[in-house]
């Protein structure tokens, strides 16, 4: 079992997150993706949602992006 992110990792993927966010409403939504990483296929976009999204809501939390992100 991985351990979760603390300290300085921690901020560092909170900085990137917050990049990406664009409206600041703390959560990464696709569109906020797509506009961030302009070259990422459609499908890599698809398969982020899918795969990071727990909770289904069409948008990454911060803490759904820090196991995507860290790979837990």
């Amino acid at each position: 079992m991985r351990e979760e992110p603390t300290g300085e990792r921690l901020t560092e993927l909170r900085r990137r997150f917050d990049a990406i966010d664009a409206d600041g409403d703390g959560f990464v939504t696709e569109e906020e993706f797509g506009a961030h990483f302009p070259g990422l296929p459609a499908e890599a976009l698809g398969s982020l949602n899918r795969d990071a999204d727990a909770d289904g809501d069409g948008r990454l939390s911060f803490e759904e992006f820090v196991r995507i992100v860290a790979g837990g």
